[in-house]
């Protein structure tokens, strides 16, 4: 009644209606047309408030049944521009989808260009390597350099990557809603407040365990790309059970995170076996929690050594730093403090050389020495 009255006023004014249920739309569709107003003047254009082009699969409750998940969604039309629930309407021909550059907010930053998306997981094998803040940092410092990014955290079990990146009050939906039709991909991803081409999706579900498969994982991916991310960065959990297996199934790229320790290299070099059986010939090294002065003292493995026991081409390396504890419970990555520490700098080194930049390495041959430890070795 609000439409036809505003159009009898009105006869030039553009509708808007929000993307809600296609018996709404073709409700308010036949409302309309029964008004002469509306007969009298064609140029009325019923123009969703967002572009359904835009819209991935997962992202509608209306194209299967409220209680089962994708694989629900078998017999649907898959969404794209020529494709989607207009393809349903009534009104189809009378629909306007503006481009996805027109929804833009006002002031983002120019994406750099970029064919394809890149679905790099980041993995090890042994837990308490550093994936997690890995992830936080290399996903914030690819977002900082303009492109836009979206984090997985594909532990369902034990998800943490909110904590690292502050976002845990503000986590409402995971990606086993998504599964289960409760919400949509958009409404399941947690934008960073700082940077706005960050996201992300949790997976973590505290009543039960879900049954994620390796579809599951890939029509994700494919939505998130459908959306415009240009890189997607995995969280793998610790092992090399199902959970592992899930998280590497979308990616064609993968990060090893391994530390000086034998048991820690053992595990990384069975996971770069792993990778090479599911088609992952793509594999980068980053050593983390590095000692310098425990390298010097011979107590500890150098990077070179590390690399050539696994023959995986080296990313970065990670020194040992405190204000990694700090940063965690400040909800703070360390790519983000005011003044960067040396693991900071690491990080961001790292992901220029992800992304393709030139950037060099940090020696932690040389250990950075105060003055009153080199007044100490003078008089020893």
């Amino acid at each position: 009644i609000a439409l036809i009255s505003l159009q009898e006023s009105c006869p030039t004014a553009l509708v808007v209606v929000k993307p809600v249920y296609h018996s709404s739309l073709s409700m308010i569709h036949s409302k309309m047309m029964q008004s002469s107003v509306l007969q009298q003047s064609p140029a009325c254009i019923l123009q969703p408030s967002v572009p359904f082009a835009t819209q991935p699969m997962l992202s509608s409750r209306c194209n299967r049944p409220r209680s089962t998940g994708i694989a629900a969604s078998r017999h649907a039309k898959p969404w794209g521009p020529t494709h989607g629930p207009t393809s349903a309407w009534p009104c189809r021909r009378a629909v306007h989808v503006r481009p996805a550059h027109a929804y833009e907010e006002e002031g983002a930053t120019t994406l750099p260009e970029m064919t394809g998306t890149r679905i790099v997981v980041i993995t090890s094998g042994k837990g308490g390597v550093g994936k997690t803040t890995t992830s936080a940092n290399l996903g914030m410092s690819i977002a900082r350099l303009g492109y836009k990014v979206a984090l997985i955290d594909a532990d369902i079990g034990l998800r943490n990557l909110d904590l690292l990146l502050g976002l845990e009050n503000r986590v409402m939906y995971t990606a086993i809603d998504i599964l289960e039709g409760e919400c949509r991909l958009d409404q399941a991803l947690v934008r960073d407040k700082r940077w706005k081409n960050l996201s992300l999706l949790s997976m973590s579900r505290n009543r039960q365990r879900y049954n994620v498969t390796r579809r599951h994982m890939d029509e994700l991916c494919s939505s998130l790309g459908a959306l415009g991310y240009q890189f997607i960065l995995i969280d793998c959990p610790a092992g090399i059970d199902v959970g592992f297996i899930n998280a590497i199934s979308p990616a064609k790229e993968a990060l090893i995170v391994t530390t000086p320790e034998i048991t820690s290299i053992r595990d990384a070099d069975r996971v770069a076996g792993l990778l090479e059986a599911n088609d992952i010939f793509d594999v980068k090294l980053l050593v983390n929690r590095v000692r310098p002065e425990m390298i010097e003292a011979k107590d500890m493995m150098s990077v070179k050594d590390v690399q050539e026991m696994l023959g995986i081409p080296l990313l970065g390396a990670i020194p040992e730093d405190p204000q990694v504890i700090v940063a965690t419970n400040r909800g703070e990555p360390l790519v983000l403090q005011k003044k960067l520490s040396l693991s900071g700098i690491a990080y961001e080194n790292s992901a220029r050389r992800l992304v393709g930049k030139e950037d060099f390495f940090i020696d932690l041959g040389n250990p950075h020495k105060g003055v009153l430890q080199r007044l100490s070795e003078m008089f020893q």
